[in-house]
């Protein structure tokens, strides 16, 4: 269920009578009166979905990063920075997250004006040795 400054998503459109359609992974935002709902769209899930298929060991920590980072509300790198305090802000909107124990590395490139997140890596820490960050 999606809660909306302490009040949940139905109730306030009971209230203010407004129209919305949402989908898994639809960015929605509703402005009024100060009231911002914004929920990450994230693609592509399938990238980290192959990754676990190959590395089982590393399913739970990249579906709790979905998730969880899915629903956040990350609007600059400095709320990145305060919500994964481990996470990496690189050059060209670019931040990599460690999961699974530090064991993989996860570069993400955040459109933060329209709540994108683009996967653009998944690998170990060998293979992010051999990538360039900013550019991939």
């Amino acid at each position: 269920m999606l809660y909306l400054c302490g009040t949940t998503l139905s109730n306030f459109t009971k209230k203010y009578t407004i129209k919305y359609s949402l989908k898994e992974n639809f960015l929605l935002t509703i402005c009024w009166e100060h009231i911002i709902l914004f929920i990450m769209r994230i693609i592509s899930r399938s990238t980290i979905v192959k990754f676990y298929t190959q590395h089982p060991n590393s399913k739970s920590s990249l579906e709790s990063w979905y998730h969880e980072v899915k629903n956040a509300a990350l609007k600059s790198p400095a709320e990145v920075k305060m919500q994964y305090g481990n996470a990496s802000i690189v050059g060209g909107n670019r931040v990599v997250f460690n999961i699974c124990g530090n064991k993989y590395r996860l570069v993400v490139k955040i459109e933060y004006k329209i709540g994108i997140i683009f996967i653009r890596f998944v690998g170990s820490h060998g293979e992010y040795d051999k990538i360039d960050v900013g550019m991939i």
